[in-house]
């Protein structure tokens, strides 16, 4: 017997542990239409929520105190802009997810 092996053997041995590991691992994840709609409809929802926050405040506010619209109108910008950085947050988080994805593929 030899010490050296045959790099044939080596070579086909190196082809069905490929072959073996390609029939074990699962397909690359696709986004679908769906998920895509549902992130543009998640990010629409959290602005209108914030926003509604922020004149239900400000309405209340307004009431309490017996104020012109100030407090309405303070709250709604300070609402619509709560919204745009959970709306921001929300990118952040995608886009490291698909960081995540592609860094395990």
């Amino acid at each position: 017997m030899t010490d050296t092996p045959d790099p044939e053997k080596l070579e086909t041995l190196d082809a069905r542990i490929k072959a073996a590991k390609a029939a074990v691992e699962p397909a690359p994840r696709q986004e679908s239409k769906y998920e895509k709609a549902s992130l543009a409809w998640r990010m629409v929802i959290e602005l209108v929520v914030g926003m509604a926050m922020g004149m239900g405040i400000g309405f209340g506010l307004d009431s309490l105190f017996g104020t012109l619209p100030i407090f309405l109108m303070l709250f709604s910008l300070l609402g619509f802009v709560a919204g745009i950085r959970v709306m921001m947050r929300t990118a952040e988080e995608v886009q490291r997810q698909k960081a995540e994805r592609s860094a395990k593929d």
